[in-house]
């Protein structure tokens, strides 16, 4: 059985609505005041303050990229796509963005709630993801640096018998092989970089 998701208490959040003044703005800010959180509204451009909001609610059928103080799909925050058009190009480029929940408009009495939740686990999981894609990457990279140590330290001889000798330094010098090989990698470009300086 799954480990069920707790629900985050949000009041005190702040949320940023970016939507040109309308009803649609009126009804979300009362929600968001019946939930607890703070309610600023924006229209046509987000202030560089908004980089410390708790949410982000934009307008998704007059939205453009330069009304947000970060690159598309690079929001520091759980953004939430107001969608009145359904046409591709608008839904599209409220995916550009990486919406991580969306409200229909109009925008009645109540979804505010559910979004913000969603939003907020959607978010998280795809920061979540991001920093495992970047830790794979650091170990592949990582990966490179030990084979070319193995390759330093075999000279000759089988690549185990030296990857043999990579953890025993590591092990004496009480670091990881990954710190062993890139100290045995920058040894030998030093050395490289010496023997071309002797030359000169």
């Amino acid at each position: 059985m799954s480990k069920m998701a707790r629900i985050p208490n949000l009041g005190g959040a702040r949320a940023f609505v970016l939507h040109r003044p309308h009803p649609t703005v009126q009804a979300i800010t009362r929600q968001l005041s019946a939930i607890g959180l703070e309610a600023i509204d924006f229209w046509p451009e987000l202030p560089a303050e908004a980089l410390a909001a708790d949410f982000v609610f934009f307008d998704v059928d007059l939205g453009f990229d330069e009304q947000f103080p970060w690159k598309p799909g690079e929001a520091p925050m759980p953004l939430i796509a107001l969608i009145g058009s359904e046409a591709p190009g608008r839904v599209e480029w409220a995916l550009s963005h990486k919406a991580d929940a969306q409200l229909l408009k109009p925008v009645g009495n109540a979804g505010v709630y559910s979004a913000l939740l969603i939003a907020r686990q959607s978010f998280e999981a795809r920061k979540l993801l991001a920093s495992e894609i970047a830790s794979l990457r650091q170990r592949v990279a990582e990966r490179q640096t030990i084979v070319r140590a193995v390759e330093v330290l075999s000279k000759g001889a089988e690549d185990g018998r030296a990857y043999a000798q990579l953890r025993s330094l590591a092990m004496s010098w009480q670091i990881s092989v990954e710190e062993a090989a890139r100290r045995i990698v920058a040894m030998t470009q030093e050395e490289g970089d010496d023997d071309q300086s002797d030359r000169a």
